[in-house]
């Protein structure tokens, strides 16, 4: 099953990273949605590559368009 979260004009807060986790303990995969007010102030791989080090190290990101898809492993990827 795959959830949605949408990344707003507030950018990556603490409050974000704390809903992904929540996603992540029921859902592998979650799919951000950056909405235009977000992608004024920083590019989409900025975006995937500070989640990607705030969330550590089982996670990967994929970038399509303005959605970042994020998939969880059971194993620490490089």
């Amino acid at each position: 099953m795959l959830s949605k979260v949408q990344l707003g004009k507030n950018g990556i807060t603490e409050n974000f990273i704390a809903t992904l986790k929540s996603h992540f303990e029921r859902h592998r995969d979650v799919r951000i949605q950056v909405l235009k007010a977000a992608r004024e102030d920083k590019t989409m791989k900025e975006y995937e590559a500070e989640i990607l080090k705030k969330l550590g190290k089982n996670y990967t990101a994929r970038t399509i368009g303005f959605v970042i898809k994020l998939k969880r492993w059971r194993k620490e990827r490089e």
